[in-house]
């Protein structure tokens, strides 16, 4: 566990001001989540089709987002291939900021090392990453 003094303290050491808001420092007061969970698990139904199949090739979105997202910042701008469609679940990028579940399609997507960190990368290396609807497009 590390203290809030800690983490101000390792963030002023680098040269940051300890006083703005990085992904990896949690609010003083958690976001409210003003609404009742339509179930008691996370998955959920959808009313359109996913976007994307198995084999479909997609581009992982460049950008990063502020706050909670389950794209992780090495596979940003990354192209792979879908493996797998899980059905559509409660969207933590929205729902851990009190915006709503807004359901969307899951995917297992999996990417050649290289494409992840160049061509130092381990031969034969491949990584399979959950990844949602909204960070995906068509490569």
């Amino acid at each position: 566990v590390v203290t809030r003094a800690e983490l101000d303290a390792r963030v002023v050491a680098r040269g940051g001001d300890p006083t703005a808001r990085v992904a990896a420092r949690p609010a003083v007061a958690p976001d409210r989540v003003d609404y009742a969970p339509v179930a008691t698990h996370a998955g959920r139904v959808v009313a359109h089709a996913p976007r994307f199949a198995v084999g479909a090739p997609v581009r992982t979105l460049a950008h990063g987002v502020s706050g909670h997202t389950r794209l992780p910042a090495y596979a940003r701008g990354r192209i792979g291939t879908v493996t797998t469609v899980h059905g559509a679940w409660v969207f933590p990028d929205s729902n851990a900021h009190g915006r709503g579940e807004a359901p969307q399609y899951l995917y297992t997507v999996v990417f050649d090392g290289r494409a992840l960190w160049g061509a130092e990368a381990e031969a034969a290396t491949r990584i399979h990453l959950d990844l949602f609807e909204p960070y995906l497009e068509a490569a």
